[in-house]
């Protein structure tokens, strides 16, 4: 899978993501978050910081956090591509 999505559960910003992700028919895996900022180390690890959503694109080398750049990057970038196909 290519598309990943660093989520916490009860998320609104996230559940956005999520949102935005299906209501395009993408295909992605979500991994679910601790709810302290302090035990999220992968998305340090990945990201640079601890909030989530964290969008990690491997196909194209984007690793996105902020629920509002992700939707833009879903509907400009990933809804595109997957209408190419």
């Amino acid at each position: 899978m290519s598309i990943t999505l660093y989520a916490l559960e009860g998320c609104p910003y996230c559940e956005r993501v999520h949102d935005a992700l299906d209501a395009n028919d993408i295909d992605y895996e979500t991994v679910w978050t601790a709810a302290l900022h302090s035990e999220r180390d992968a998305v340090k690890r990945i990201s640079g910081q601890r909030a989530v959503p964290v969008l990690v694109d491997d196909e194209r080398g984007v690793t996105m956090p902020e629920s509002e750049n992700i939707c833009t990057y879903v509907e400009r970038t990933l809804a595109d591509a997957e209408a190419g196909t």
